[in-house]
């Protein structure tokens, strides 16, 4: 992607990631969150350049870190035509203020725009949302997250407006307009979003006689893969995070019974708080489902952590005591990089080491959705899963095994 500076030159996205090594969080765990910012920013297009990183207790209330290690960014910022500085915390309106001061000397002719984590991931979502529902839940998290935020520098409301251009030079008078625009059509979006609730609602209403299954887990795990190798859903794949922002729902039957198997938005570390607010209402799929499929990548290295942010994050949508069936995705890789797996022995650590959903201590699978190992162990969980809760959900429903026995499995 590339952006306008205030000239009206085109200008590449390069940029700079920053971060805090607190004092708890070992040195390759703070590693790992920048290597996910980086990530980020790929996936919106913009280049990172180099991480920058410094130890402090907490951090610097004005500038985020202290003064020396802001001029040492500001000096590599400068003298590279770096045009994005990523902030892998969330900022305060003042942090933001003071660092876009800090950074955008007035004889510099480029523009330097400072994303802190929710406002990078806001821009992913704004790029990725296909459907009605997703875009105005997506621009209502947008214009939360903006309002206490604008400055004089830029907005992201053109972005919004369809445009790429930054706006330099608004003035304080802009910036009230702009507060008021947007306070103006956050009521309207959520006027907006209310009546898609309730179409949706009624659309839910009739599979009141079909289990639910929903596919959770950290972004970029593989669930759009699994999706379509179970279902044929056709949802997009790709090796970025949040490919999946819209909930795909698609009918399936797995030993004669059906049920109803939707893909919706990976989670991740720090989500924005508007966005998760924003986005509930598509969270319902969640919420409601009768059973999860919890896929975890097995091949990455701090999956447990993973694992622990998807689990407090269905513990705020409120869906923490859902049957779960634990899929750890990509064991073809951790098997290329360190020979064959014990199973078993696998199974007896997770059970004792990680905190487990409802359900989760006994039905963990170890699958390649890639190579299809262990696919059939996979859909024969599943499968006694949906038809014990088809049977508990309905004790008196007669017929379902005949009416479904010819539809392909």
């Amino acid at each position: 992607m590339h952006k306008s500076d205030t000239s009206g030159k085109t200008v590449s996205q390069k940029a700079v990631v920053v971060g805090v090594a607190l004092p708890k969080v070992r040195q390759e765990e703070t590693e790992e969150h920048l290597a996910e910012l980086e990530f980020l920013a790929e996936t919106a297009q913009i280049k990172s350049q180099r991480r920058f990183t410094q130890k402090l207790e907490h951090p610097d209330n004005r500038t985020y870190v202290g003064k020396g290690k802001l001029e040492e960014i500001k000096n590599f910022v400068l003298s590279n035509e770096i045009n994005c500085v990523l902030i892998d915390d969330d900022l305060s309106a003042s942090q933001l203020r003071n660092l876009e001061k800090e950074f955008n000397p007035k004889d510099r002719e480029i523009k330097v725009r400072i994303y802190d984590r929710s406002l990078l991931i806001l821009d992913i979502f704004v790029m990725r949302a296909q459907t009605a529902q997703a875009k105005t839940q997506v621009e209502l998290a947008m214009n939360q997250y903006l309002l206490p935020r604008l400055t004089r520098l830029w907005t992201h409301l053109e972005r919004q407006r369809g445009g790429t251009g930054t706006r330099g030079g608004a003035g304080e008078m802009e910036i009230e307009t702009d507060k008021r625009v947007i306070k103006t059509k956050i009521t309207l979006l959520k006027e907006d979003l209310k009546k898609i609730d309730k179409q949706r609602q009624t659309q839910r209403k009739g599979r009141n006689q079909m289990v639910r299954v929903a596919l959770v887990g950290y972004t970029n795990v593989g669930k759009s893969t699994i999706m379509n190798l179970i279902s044929k859903a056709g949802v997009k794949e790709e090796n970025k995070l949040f490919a999946t922002v819209d909930a795909t729902v698609r009918k399936v039957v797995i030993n004669n019974v059906p049920f109803l198997l939707s893909d919706t938005v990976g989670f991740i570390r720090k989500l924005p708080h508007h966005l998760i607010e924003s986005f509930k209402s598509t969270l319902d799929e969640v919420r409601e489902a009768d059973i999860l499929i919890h896929v975890v990548d097995m091949a990455h290295p701090f999956h447990e952590n993973q694992i622990e942010v998807v689990n407090k994050t269905l513990a705020e949508i409120g869906a923490a005591n859902i049957s779960t069936v634990l899929v750890l995705n990509k064991i073809d890789l951790v098997e290329k990089a360190h020979g064959a797996l014990d199973f078993e022995e696998r199974r007896g650590y997770y059970r004792e080491h990680l905190h487990l959903p409802l359900g989760g201590e006994g039905n963990i699978v170890f699958l390649s959705a890639v190579s299809k190992t262990n696919l059939q162990e996979f859909r024969e969980k599943l499968g006694k899963l949906v038809e014990d809760k088809f049977r508990k959900l309905y004790p008196n429903y007669q017929g379902h095994e005949n009416a479904y026995l010819n539809q392909s499995q």
